[in-house]
């Protein structure tokens, strides 16, 4: 039976991968987030504004309810400390995006993503990558095309607020959406 060495092979992939995603070089893992609740940011123009987690919706934001031929105002989501899931607060503005890329198929998003300053200069160019990827694949999942999307890295080298404490690490862990 042919399945049984596909499944340890599956099995076995999947374990390096977790592995590989646990693994940490640095900082705390208090888990707190305490990004803008005002939903705004300061940095370059391409930032956008926006509160929450990571896939999510924001709290008055009306991102789910714009038409479908505006990109969506709100264009920066959030993440916890050392992590690459999206907050559920956050998953209605990557669906309002979603909406809008689906029903603009010529339209093209480059999802940048960021880090804190925490961490080696290479752990923090993986794990915004790893932010973006996660954003991408929601993106995909919810019907938007790959070849509407690209993934690049900053990690911490363009953080949207200077500053070593809480506040400025929250507001540097994003993704931004850049049409």
């Amino acid at each position: 039976m042919q399945l049984k060495p596909l499944a340890r092979s599956l099995a076995a992939a999947l374990s390096i991968v977790l592995i590989a995603g646990c693994s940490s070089t640095g900082g705390t893992q208090d888990g707190d987030s305490y990004g803008s609740q005002d939903g705004s940011t300061t940095g370059s123009s391409t930032s956008g504004t926006g509160t929450g987690s990571q896939y999510g919706s924001t709290s008055g934001s009306g991102a789910g309810q714009q038409a479908d031929s505006r990109i969506p105002e709100v264009r920066t989501i959030y993440f916890d400390y050392d992590r690459d899931t999206i907050k559920s607060e956050y998953e209605s503005v990557v669906m309002a995006h979603a909406r809008y890329l689906r029903a603009n198929p010529n339209a093209q998003v480059v999802l940048h993503g960021h880090t804190d300053e925490r961490g080696t200069r290479e752990y923090n160019m993986a794990l915004g990558e790893r932010r973006a990827g996660a954003v991408e694949r929601f993106l995909n999942i919810q019907g938007v095309s790959s070849s509407q999307m690209s993934v690049v890295s900053y990690g911490e080298e363009r953080p949207a607020v200077n500053g070593q404490d809480e506040s400025a690490y929250a507001q540097n862990r994003r993704v931004v959406f850049n049409y």
